[in-house]
């Protein structure tokens, strides 16, 4: 048990307590004994402290070093907080009176409003006015459950100023009650005196404490002045937080300060006193707790702050929220203007004053100081969000400014640290070949050639063997240097070329060269190609030297650049160099017929030359180096104008101005620095804008048209591997970029997957790519094969090639300017591409709405706005409202289904989300088993779609399915897109860079030009036609001649046949000769085939076309063709004449529309086995369906050459002539379903087909013009053909019950002419009677009736005697009997490709179709150039109605968008 207590001394003793007892050690204290013995527990030290603070004299703030005790200053503030918290309590308040009575050491703080209730506390029976300042721990703000905004919180507050004074008084009148209070409390609080009670007035309200500091315990013998002034700057804190409702006097003078932003003015009075240009402030209200306001700040953040009136001198949480608003916008504003900047947070703070006055909710303090809050933000009670004006005054402010001078002053500190330096030697720098001279004595005579790439540097050194070594370096530059004017610091820091570049020549930052004395080498010289990225390198390095060191441009014979001929010319031993192409052609115009004994050879590269030339070039250096030569600052303003960013819009207008043929005239010794701007670079920056941007004409890039061009060229219709074709292309229209980069052009054109191409310009033969990663996942070009698409040249007709503007490079023709579709194709397959200068985004359109457009347009009627479609989309496109920007904005949604509470489905994606990233999306949404803290949002994804069908289906719980239900479940899941039409930038025929507002208008610019087109089309036909009568006369008069005996054939020369000729005025037909050119080293030979009926000059090669005709041609039968054909081409000549250009262009829109109608038909048929293959997939059945065998392919070839012979391997045999055809289409072998029927035409017109003599016969107008429906019928044609035959009806009712089958169930309307099929070119085919020999018949042929009589020429009615040849010329027949005998080569031009009347899937209008969109007729006749236009066409919409429809197992065609993102600053062909 334990005993009782007892106090004897002994046991008390304390062990080693040097003689102290328990008691003396271990002692209890009151908490007044407390407060007086620990003082800085609660009011701070008690000593004196010298620190730089704030303090208001003579009517200013000065920051000055002030030595106070802040245990004093702090009993004194927490008696004027609490008469200024009253503010809070009673908002009539409006006067606050402090008296510092300096020589009676007395303090008196007065306030009026509701004063302290007069009146006995009943639970501590003591006065309230005594209970609160006399008794510790007694507060108002205890209840933390209500809000406040008073400085007070725990207690303390006024007690503390009563324990340290010697005096305290309490007068407080409550005019409710009509009581006076006063007491007088004594040696710190130790004593007080009985209240005294007297009577007041009612509505007499104030509160006054005057009390006089224990000095001695502060160490002071009176109130120091440091003190007062600091006192007297919290009355004037009071009075700028307070406002204007509070009248506020000191020592009887009221403060001049009535707001807060007059308070912020007088420390700003105070920085400004000393400074020639005034800090500004920047002040915002934002709501009538918060009121800030910002100035900038030099070298240190600084800021000055109150809470409920109390000074956080240290600042808060109060002030990180103010502060982090400001910063954080400036930091995003100043890293945007100066990508080099790299700012962060706290090197913006440091840059910034705040002054920040809030009231907060129950505030909390670091200490009973209270000099920092540390209350959450979000417990503050009220929001202060800075408006985006307050913002904008920010980002004009000089805060700006300062910050960018000091992100400047550190880029150039950290950059200094690269300097080069004047050295003899230097180490470390792959491939510099240093000149011995160099950083030596004679530095200044030393040059430095950059080359562009280590070929150019192998010509340098052949050369520097000339010159020898001790003044000639040479260093390689690895592809185009870094534009560091737009490049971050990181980027400029991290460039080996620059930094080696700064110390192979010794360049130090920042530093201002009058001479080159400083530097390694007293010259830079420029080694580049003589091309536009040559010109560019040029530009990029000058803008490097200006961006840095621009006082060196400026220094003579500093920079140099050393050319080379692009052009040479040779006869002989005579040679010419040309150093521009301008040049060249000047000279060349002037040679006249001289120009063929000369020989060119194209220097597009310095590795073109060879050593031997490198070592001439040096042995003449003065011939090939000029100097760039600065005439004054507008130099340095063009150089900005190319390179920054800030003038854009200078830049637009630079290229807007260009003038074609504009060039540097390199005769000159010296270059301007404008003139190689103006002149030389702006080539570089119009080719990498035609890279860039499309034609308005023909919707393509160079690449583009480059490609298709050499598909044309080759007829190519054989498929040939990407990579080999892209060789072809390469070679043969002179591309100078990489062939990776044209493989993935023709990729682009093929692609097909939905959000890429409508129409799919070339056929992708294996995989080109998906929608599951926007066509990257397409396979390497040398393991993909393509060719032309069927519908191309339907778009493209062969009749318009002859009037294109062909272009000339390096000696051989190559594509056109641009093509002349028959509608704008830029809309069909939109575009994409960032250039120099310019930007453009066009979204696809559908076809069918530009064909109904195109017919209302000519019609005279309006257009109907289109709007953007993309084919096999099945989501919404609509159109929203956007005031903010021109054009029109659309929102593109995709499809998802609610299942059930907690499933999800989605079945389509917006244009361009890419399925394989949309599903990287949702799974990082899923649960992570890496990652087991996770919170998952869904919980299984499953996937059942394919490459083209989006099929994703996902659950989640049902309280994430009501959270994404209430947000939306399209906006939850990222299901949109916008795309615009705000920036729709095209070049127009002229070659200009224009913008349009709305589709439309692109439409109706392409109308007017297309429609010129016709007009120049119809003319060339005419004039084609014409010439072919012309001939035919001639042949028959020289038949005629030949069997009178009026010219004898036989035995005679060719020469005396030829002066016979001329001199009976037979007309020559010589083939149109090219003016004399001089030849070009490795240009590609170009054919001689066109004719002219030019009789001056004539030579005997002119009359080969009489003189090399058959013995064949002088029959009976020869006689009664020609002269059936001559009235048949003259029939031609007027019927043609009578046709309009609009009634051309309507045929071939039919003939288009058709193609449409058949890629419809694919796109639902595959539509249909898609779901099919996915319906099985999710019953689980894993069976595949057994795959038809492909019919063979049909080894023997055409009479007429249709590949491509310029490809020699072997490919795939898809594109070949099938055996024989089933009457199912599914068992078709040909490369395209769609076109069974043609194949089969071709195949049975071949079987009939006989030899006819070519140079004799003349081909039908009716047959040749077919596709303008001239004629009365309207055959159809194929996109190759030029010749066709007549059959017999019941050929064509086998065709049209083979097509049917093929088609499954598709009629085809019977004609009178063959189908001859797109991959056939100049086939000559003629109708022969049917063989009624052995042998099995082909599938799904009716037997044909009785042979027909061979279309060659009539059969004979008996035996023909011997008659005169009048008699013969006379006994022509009946058109009808004789059949067309085609003849090769007679002219270029070609009829269109197609003459069917364009129906649509699911028809719309007033018109029924007969099998909603499954028949096909055929078109009317044709008539007069008065024929009304045809009704507007559907729109292609999407298929509601789903019937069957069999086709091949060969892949569809489809479109391709190609993305452009050519930059000013980036190498690499944009075509891509």
């Amino acid at each position: 048990m334990t005993g009782p207590l007892h106090s004897s001394s002994g046991h008390n003793a304390a062990a080693g307590g040097g003689g102290k007892t328990i008691e003396e050690m271990y002692q209890k204290k009151t908490q007044l004994e407390h407060i007086l013995l620990r003082p800085d527990t609660y009011i701070g030290s008690v000593e004196k402290h010298t620190q730089t603070l704030w303090v208001y004299e003579d009517g200013a703030m000065v920051n000055r070093s002030v030595t106070y005790v802040p245990g004093l200053y702090k009993i004194f503030d927490e008696i004027l907080v609490n008469a200024a918290d009253n503010k809070q309590r009673d908002p009539k308040m409006d006067a606050l009176r402090v008296e510092i009575d300096v020589d009676g050491c007395s303090i008196s703080v007065y306030n009026n409003g509701d004063g302290i209730p007069v009146e006995v506390h009943q639970e501590e029976g003591v006065y309230v006015p005594e209970m609160i300042f006399g008794h510790l721990l007694t507060s108002s703000n205890y209840n933390d459950n209500e809000k406040k905004t008073t400085g007070g919180r725990n207690g303390y507050g006024a007690k503390l100023t009563n324990i340290f004074s010697t005096e305290f008084v309490i007068e407080t009148a409550d005019g409710r009650r009509q009581k006076k209070y006063k007491q007088v409390f004594s040696e710190n609080m130790g004593k007080k005196s009985e209240p005294q009670i007297t009577k007041c007035k009612q509505g007499e309200n104030w509160t006054r404490v005057t009390f006089k500091p224990d000095l001695a315990k502060f160490n002071m013998i009176h109130l120091e002045d440091d003190v007062v002034a600091l006192m007297r700057k919290r009355v004037v804190d009071m009075a700028g937080t307070l406002g204007k409702t509070v009248k506020v006097e000191l020592d009887g003078h009221r403060v001049p300060i009535k707001s807060f932003c007059d308070y912020v003015d007088l420390y700003m009075k105070s920085a400004n006193c000393d400074r020639p240009d005034n800090f500004k402030k920047i002040y915002e209200q934002v709501n009538d707790r918060w009121e800030v306001c910002v100035s900038q700040s030099e070298g240190q953040f600084q800021q000055v702050s109150f809470v409920n009136r109390i000074a956080t001198i240290r600042g808060g949480t109060h002030v990180d929220y103010v502060t982090n608003q400001i910063a954080t916008h400036v930091m995003a504003f100043v890293n945007k203007k100066n990508k080099n900047a790299n700012m962060k947070l706290h090197n913006v703070k440091s840059h910034l004053w705040v002054f920040v006055n809030a009231l907060i909710d129950n505030p909390a303090f670091d200490s009973q100081t209270k000099e920092t809050l540390t209350t959450r933000q979000g417990s503050f009670g009220s929001k202060c969000e800075l408006s985006s004006d307050f913002l904008k005054k920010v980002e004009k402010s000089s805060v700006i400014d300062n910050v960018l001078s000091w992100a400047d002053f550190k880029l150039s500190k950290e950059l200094k640290k690269t300097d080069g330096s004047k050295k003899s030697r230097i180490s470390g720098i792959p491939k510099l070949e240093d000149a011995n001279e160099a950083g030596g004595k004679d530095s200044h005579k030393c040059t430095l050639i950059l080359t562009e790439g280590d070929s150019a540097k192998a010509l340098a050194m052949s050369g520097i063997a000339v010159v020898g070594r001790d003044y000639y370096g040479v260093f390689p530059l690895r592809g185009k240097l870094l534009n560091v004017r737009e490049a971050n610091h990181k980027q400029i820091m991290d460039n080996a070329e620059i930094q080696n570049i700064k110390q192979i020549l010794g360049l130090q930052h920042g530093k201002q060269y009058d001479s080159t004395k400083g530097l390694r080498y007293g010259h830079l010289m420029i080694m580049t190609d003589q091309d536009h990225d040559g010109s560019h390198i040029k530009g990029l390095l000058i803008n490097f030297i200006h961006s840095f060191w621009p006082s060196l441009l400026k220094v003579p014979s500093f920079l140099v650049e050393f050319i080379t001929p692009i052009i040479k010319a040779t006869r002989g031993q005579t040679t010419k160099s040309f150093y521009t192409l301008p040049e060249y052609e000047e000279w060349r115009n002037n040679l006249g017929a001289s120009a063929s004994s000369w020989t060119i050879k194209y220097y597009k590269g310095l590795g073109t030359s060879t050593a031997k030339e490198g070592r001439k070039y040096f042995e003449d250096i003065t011939e090939h180096k000029k100097d760039f030569l600065w005439v004054d600052d507008q130099d340095g303003n063009h150089i900005e104008l190319a390179f920054s960013k800030k003038r854009i819009a200078d830049r637009k207008q630079w290229l807007t101005n260009f003038q074609p043929g504009t060039y540097i005239d390199q005769r000159d010794k010296h270059v301007k620095y404008s003139d190689f701007i103006n002149k030389e670079l702006i080539l570089f920056s119009m080719a990498d804008l035609q890279r860039s941007i499309p034609s308005m004409v023909d919707g393509l890039k160079p690449g583009q048209r480059k490609i298709l061009f050499c598909s044309f060229k080759r007829n190519f219709v054989k498929e040939a591997k990407v990579a080999q074709f892209s060789g072809y292309v390469s070679e043969h229209s002179a591309y100078h970029h990489g062939e990776q980069s044209l493989a993935g052009t023709i990729i682009g054109m093929a692609q097909n997957f939905v959000g890429s191409n409508n129409i799919n310009l070339m056929y992708p033969s294996g995989q080109f790519g998906t929608r599951a990663q926007g066509g990257k996942d397409a396979a390497s070009p040398r393991y993909i094969f393509t060719k032309l698409s069927h519908i191309t040249r339907s778009i493209f007709p062969k009749d318009d090639d002859i009037l294109l503007n062909y272009l000339n490079e390096d000696g051989q023709s190559i594509e056109p300017t641009w093509y002349m579709p028959i509608l704008p194709m830029v809309l069909v397959n939109g575009s994409e591409g960032i250039g120099t200068g310019w930007s453009t985004y066009i979204p696809n359109y559908n076809p069918r709405d530009i064909l109904a457009n195109l017919r209302r347009l000519l019609n005279g009627e309006s257009t109907v706005p289109m709007h953007p479609w993309y084919r096999g989309f099945k989501g919404s496109i609509e159109k929203t409202v956007n005031t903010k920007v021109a054009g029109s904005t659309y929102t593109v949604t995709g499809i998802i289904e609610v299942l059930d509470n907690t499933t999800l489905r989605i079945t389509e994606l917006p244009i361009r989300r890419w399925t394989q990233d949309y599903k990287d999306y949702l799974e990082s949404l899923a649960p992570d088993t890496k990652n087991k803290d996770k919170v998952p949002f869904i919980e299984d994804v499953t996937c059942q779609g394919d490459n083209e069908d989006v099929y994703i289906q996902f659950t989640l719980s049902e309280k994430n399915m009501n959270i994404a239900m209430e947000e939306g479940l399209v906006k939850k899941f990222k299901l949109t897109t916008t795309i615009g039409t705000s920036n729709m930038h095209l070049f127009d025929s002229d070659g200009k860079i224009r913008k349009y507002d709305t589709p439309e208008q692109i439409l109706e610019e392409f109308c007017h030009l297309r429609l010129e087109f016709y007009c120049k089309r119809k003319e060339a036909l005419l004039k084609s036609i014409k010439l072919d009568l012309k001939k035919l006369e001639n042949k028959v008069r020289f038949i005629r001649c030949v069997v009178d005996n009026e010219i004898i054939v036989n035995n005679r020369k060719r020469a005396d046949l030829f002066l016979e000729l001329r001199q009976k005025n037979f007309d020559p037909f010589p083939k149109k000769k090219k003016r004399a050119e001089p030849a070009a080293v490795g240009a590609l030979e170009e054919e001689e085939n066109e004719e002219s009926p030019e009789a001056a000059g004539a030579e005997p090669s002119d009359y080969e076309y009489l003189l090399s005709m058959s013995i064949g041609t002088l029959t009976l039968e020869k006689i009664q063709e020609l002269n059936a054909e001559k009235q048949k081409l003259v029939d031609d000549v007027e019927e043609l004449e009578n046709m309009s250009p609009k009634s051309l262009w309507l045929k071939d829109l039919d003939a288009f529309e058709k193609e449409l109608d058949v890629l419809d038909q694919m796109d639902l048929a595959e539509e249909l086995q898609r779901e099919k293959r996915i319906n099985a997939g999710k019953k689980g059945g894993s069976k595949a369906a057994p795959k038809k065998p492909r019919k063979k392919a049909a080894s023997k070839k055409l009479d007429s050459d249709t590949e491509d012979d310029d490809f020699e391997p072997a490919v795939a045999k898809r594109g070949a002539q099938p055996k024989k055809t089933s009457s199912k289409a599914n068992d078709s072998a040909s490369e395209d379903g769609d076109y069974v029927a043609a194949e089969n035409q071709k195949k049975q017109s071949k079987k009939a087909s006989a030899h006819v003599d070519e140079e004799v016969d003349m081909p039908s107008l009716k047959d040749r013009l077919a596709a303008f429906n001239i004629s009365d019928s309207s055959p159809d044609h194929s996109a190759m053909e030029t010749e066709v035959t007549e059959l017999t009806e019941q050929q064509n009712e086998n065709k049209a019950t083979e097509g049917a089958s093929k088609r499954g169930g598709r009629k085809k309307a019977s004609s009178s002419l063959a189908t001859i099929p797109s991959d056939v070119d100049e086939e000559v085919l003629e109708v022969q009677a049917q063989k009624k020999g052995r042998g099995r018949k082909p599938a799904a042929v009716v037997k044909p009736k009785a042979p027909a009589a061979a279309r060659k020429r009539a059969p004979a009615q008996g035996k023909v005697t011997q008659k005169k040849i009048d008699e013969m010329l006379k006994a022509t027949e009946d058109n009808n009997t004789s059949a067309s005998s085609p003849e090769k080569k007679v002219r270029k031009m070609r009829s269109s490709p197609f003459n069917k009347k364009s129906g649509s899937i699911l028809q719309r209008g007033s018109t029924a179709s007969a099998s909603s969109g499954t028949t096909v007729e055929a078109s009317p006749p044709s008539g007069s150039s008065a024929e009304p236009v045809g009704a507007a066409q559907p729109r292609r919409t999407a298929r509601a109605t789903k019937k069957p429809i069999y086709i091949s197992d060969s892949d569809p065609e489809d479109e391709v968008e190609l993305i452009d993102d050519s930059d000013f600053d980036a190498d690499g062909d944009s075509d891509e």
